[in-house]
């Protein structure tokens, strides 16, 4: 195994950043707490929290509708949040850029706004073998409505994508292509550029999911040419309940609003309604404004800290860890794509996952276990369940050697 001096970053101090996360202080079962379930959910800085704290405490107060002073600075704050979204995904104007409650209800807009309105008897869409039940599950169902058939990018058993066979499945009916552009399952990172550029070629258009992206690596969406990019808040170290659907401008302007309601008009009679402009258009009702401001204040932290470095530090946890595991006997990966990020998914054999999980919670070790939302993916692996360790910039290398030890704890208890 590599020594810790070889692999940290040396300009990452992952202790003062661990004192802006107050949940990583506490003790669980008597034990230091080390969690490694951010692909779940990521924790937050104090920065976030005092920023929801602070809109409860001093400017609380309805968006876009009032001309009093607490309406003004909550609406200010919250509209911030969209620039800075544009800033860190590098979008072409912040009216292409939609909240939503998180990457499911984006991809939902999609599918009910742009789906229903587009996709037709025998069109088809593509997906991928290894999405999360979001980016299935809805397709799924706008097919099952328009009598459209869903086509499946098939995967080998190092968890990547097989381009050759996606080419084949390009054609002149297939609409839309919607890949995770970094699977939660197994941390594969797909070259969703390549991906989008096929699409393109063949008149279809292309949806990311970046949920388990965007909080590990650089999106640059003027680069990649997505026509609709979507994550999740609390992915990036933000609150839950809020989250960013891009869309292209032209695209969004031509779909039907998905929900209706109040501030996503501009008159309504009885007779008629005439909608607002983007991205107001998809926003009905009264949205969840302390979300907004919170995830505002993430962004901030993460740029602060700088995604490249937080990228470079985490792949050296990804190597360290990978190698770590590698040498547990009866411990196999699954998942070991050439280029991944944060996910380290295994099973032990002769032991169930939910087993694993148990025992490593009481030495205060959080992962995951079961099918992460990924059932196919489960079942072209042939197992019923992994154990998941998920990575974030603010974990240790001791860390990683805790859970080895954890897992060697489990070994002894049901050899």
């Amino acid at each position: 195994m590599s020594t810790l001096s070889s692999v940290v970053a040396p300009s990452f101090d992952v202790e003062k950043i661990r004192e802006d996360f107050p949940v990583l202080k506490q003790k669980v079962h008597g034990k230091p707490l080390v969690y490694l379930d951010s692909a779940a959910t990521a924790q937050k800085p104090f920065a976030v929290i005092d920023a929801i704290r602070r809109f409860h405490e001093v400017d609380c107060a309805n968006i876009h509708r009032g001309v009093h002073e607490l309406s003004q600075r909550s609406t200010a704050a919250y509209e911030e949040t969209r620039a800075k979204a544009k800033h860190f995904l590098n979008a072409r104007s912040k009216d292409e850029l939609i909240f939503v409650r998180g990457t499911t209800e984006g991809i939902n807009l999609v599918t009910s706004s742009w789906g229903r309105k587009n996709v037709k008897e025998g069109d088809e869409i593509i997906i991928s073998a290894m999405e999360h039940h979001s980016n299935i599950v809805p397709w799924q169902m706008l097919c099952q409505e328009a009598g459209a058939r869903l086509r499946v990018i098939p995967m080998n058993e190092r968890g990547e994508l097989l381009m050759e066979e996606y080419a084949k499945l390009l054609n002149p009916r297939t609409r839309m292509v919607a890949v995770t552009h970094v699977s939660n399952a197994l941390g594969t990172i797909n070259p969703v550029r390549e991906i989008i550029e096929m699409a393109h070629k063949a008149g279809a258009l292309a949806l990311i999911d970046g949920a388990q992206a965007a909080p590990h690596i650089k999106v640059d969406l003027q680069a990649l040419d997505a026509d609709f990019y979507t994550f999740s808040g609390h992915k990036v170290i933000g609150p839950t309940g809020i989250g960013i659907l891009y869309g292209k401008t032209k695209l969004l302007n031509a779909m039907p609003p998905y929900q209706g309601g109040g501030d996503m008009i501009k008159v309504v009679t009885f007779e008629k309604t005439t909608y607002a402009d983007l991205p107001y258009k998809f926003e009905a009702g009264t949205p969840n404004i302390a979300g907004g401001i919170g995830l505002g204040a993430a962004l901030d932290y993460t740029n602060a800290l700088g995604i490249e470095k937080i990228a470079a530090y985490e792949h050296k946890l990804l190597e360290y860890g990978t190698e770590a595991l590698l040498q547990i006997p009866g411990l196999k990966l699954i998942g070991t794509a050439k280029e991944k990020a944060s996910v380290l998914s295994f099973v032990i054999e002769g032991i169930h996952p939910h087993d694993i999980g148990t025992v490593l919670d009481r030495q205060g070790i959080a992962v995951r276990t079961g099918h992460h939302c990924a059932q196919p993916v489960m079942d072209f692996f042939n197992v019923p369940a992994t154990t998941r360790a998920s990575l974030a910039f603010y974990n240790t290398f001791g860390e990683i050697d805790a859970l080895v030890g954890g897992i060697k704890k489990v070994k002894e208890i049901f050899s």
